[in-house]
């Protein structure tokens, strides 16, 4: 059967066949037990990335375009180290980065982890950043 994401959300009870855990657990062996019995862990409480696929197409599906956009690179990220991420994230505020750093961000989010969403987010970033004067050694026009 098909996944139909106007009729299976949510995920957890219309279909929980389809929720897993990064190890492979499904939902129902996600207990306090398990846990405390040390066989979930605390990478097992990780979303998955065919979950966050799934959820962005019932986002689409619901007309809310923007938390599918998130959900779909949120679904890129699942394999970025967290290391990384915050490293981007930090590049990503205002007056922390040139328009070059932020390019090579988007370069390696393409190449070394297949994220061409959210590089292309921070490319948008990189622009906007640069029409408004908050790139790294910049001051915003007031």
């Amino acid at each position: 059967m098909g996944f139909d994401p106007g009729a299976d959300y949510p995920l957890g009870r219309e279909r929980p066949e389809l929720v897993s855990t990064p190890a492979g657990h499904s939902l129902d062996e996600i207990t306090l037990a398990a846990v405390r019995d040390g066989c979930i862990g605390a990478d097992d409480l990780r979303a998955t990335s065919e979950t966050l696929r799934r959820q962005s197409a019932v986002a689409v599906a619901a007309g809310r375009s923007k938390l599918a956009d998130n959900l779909a690179r949120a679904a890129e990220l699942v394999s970025v180290p967290a290391e990384t991420i915050l490293d981007v994230y930090t590049a990503l505020r205002p007056h922390r980065s040139s328009a070059g750093e932020l390019e090579a961000w988007a370069a390696r989010l393409e190449s070394e982890w297949d994220a061409p969403l959210t590089a292309a987010f921070v490319r948008e970033a990189k622009d906007v950043y640069a029409r408004r004067g908050l790139l790294a050694g910049e001051r915003a026009q007031v």
